[in-house]
């Protein structure tokens, strides 16, 4: 019997076990969501509510996947990926990784630019700056600071929701047709782009890396620990890891359907609002200067906060993969730049947004069907290895943002949508 101490007492609290999903639901609210969000509700009304909620189970289902592997193998995604590939193989599936953590991050210190500029009138390239300063603050609490770090994200996380969700109490919902909204059906393509970039865009695949890390480092893992050794601690943990995937994501899925709900109650038919400046323009004027404040100041943190996370998540990525560790700063240096360079050359930051999320969409199958694959297998889950209903729901997950992905990249090419 393990000896009971003051490490393992508060393992029998399920809410003291909570917060690594909670750091990564931070890639659900970052600033590349909040246009696509605003757009949909602003063109479509409510037509699209129900793209949210689907994208929001299948983030549960994905987010618990990844947390699962870390806590059963003690090992996180990039290092069972770095473990099993081919030195070639490795430094190539690193380099696409990194891009897109890199492309991912580009969307989140824009973000933070802009809403420095909203509320302050920063310039750009100083905003970036500015962003890149805080973000790597809040990530010097990472590691030994831990449960500090989580902390801090989680406040982070209730200023996002404050900042998004206090429009909806001086707009007017329709009821009827928020339930509406819940039958999925399209009004013509541009709905059905606009659904695939919503859906196709949620489940971020920095997340999916990073989870299987955060799980890992904040419960421990020791050799006792493997299959059929202390399998009990094993599956308290799943059960908290559970609840905190659901909380976690209903938090920010209910933040990313604060913002549908709004525009679509408040900003119907408004041109301007496909534009994060043009939103917050917008919200200003039709829905009041106190919501538009508390809107610029979620966006500001919801910049900074996923640059963090982002950021972090790189370093494990060339952890895992590569073995390679390197300072913070350097980290936060290396994948800041490529933003300040667009912002300095007066790129539109909108079309970075969209660069980025293209170049975004290209990584997620790198992510979910190896996370599907290797916790699907017995060798390395042994009895917590995926059930068969599960399999069949992560395949659908899986096959459904891959295709949506692929939709998403194409007519964007095509069409410049």
């Amino acid at each position: 019997m393990m000896p009971t101490t003051a490490r393992t007492r508060p393992e029998r609290r399920l809410l003291h076990l909570l917060g690594p999903a909670f750091v990564a639901a931070i890639a659900y609210v970052d600033p590349g969501n909040v246009a696509a969000n605003l757009s949909a509700g602003a063109k479509y009304g409510y037509t699209l509510l129900w793209v949210l909620v689907a994208a929001n189970v299948m983030a549960v289902i994905v987010q618990y996947l990844s947390a699962k592997l870390g806590l059963v193998t003690g090992k996180s995604l990039p290092q069972l990926l770095g473990e099993r590939l081919r030195p070639a193989g490795r430094r190539l599936y690193w380099a696409q990784a990194e891009i897109v953590a890199a492309a991912t991050d580009l969307a989140e210190v824009i973000g933070g630019a802009i809403a420095l500029y909203i509320l302050f009138g920063v310039p750009l390239v100083a905003g970036g700056v500015i962003v890149g300063l805080v973000s790597l603050l809040i990530l010097m609490l990472q590691g030994k600071y831990q449960r500090r770090f989580e902390a801090v994200i989680m406040a982070m996380l209730l200023i996002i929701t404050i900042g998004f969700v206090g429009g909806l109490f001086v707009s007017q919902l329709d009821v009827g047709e928020m339930f509406a909204g819940l039958v999925p059906r399209f009004v013509d393509t541009q709905s059905v782009l606009l659904a695939a970039s919503m859906l196709g865009a949620t489940v971020m695949p920095h997340a999916i890396y990073l989870h299987s890390s955060l799980a890992r480092d904040r419960h421990g893992h020791t050799p006792e620990d493997h299959v059929g050794g202390r399998a009990p601690r094993i599956r308290h943990l799943l059960r908290a890891t559970k609840l905190d995937v659901v909380l976690a994501l209903v938090v920010a899925g209910g933040v990313n359907i604060a913002m549908l709900l709004l525009a679509a109650a408040s900003l119907p038919g408004i041109d301007g609002t496909d534009t994060i400046e043009g939103a917050a323009a917008a919200i200003t004027e039709h829905v009041g200067p106190v919501v538009g404040l508390l809107f610029a100041i979620g966006l500001l943190v919801s910049g900074l906060a996923s640059t963090s996370v982002g950021a972090y998540a790189g370093a494990e990525i060339m952890a895992g993969l590569l073995n390679i560790r390197v300072s913070l700063l350097t980290r936060r240096l290396i994948t800041i730049l490529p933003a300040l360079v667009l912002l300095g050359f007066n790129i539109d930051p909108t079309w970075a947004l969209v660069l980025s999320q293209v170049v975004l969409s290209f990584g997620i199958p790198f992510a979910l069907i190896p996370l599907m694959n290797l916790t699907g297998r017995a060798d390395i889950m042994g009895e917590f290895t995926n059930g068969r209903v599960l399999r069949y729901v992560g395949l659908f997950v899986v096959l459904a943002i891959v295709a949506l992905n692929l939709w998403l990249i194409f007519s964007t090419i095509v069409w410049g949508a």
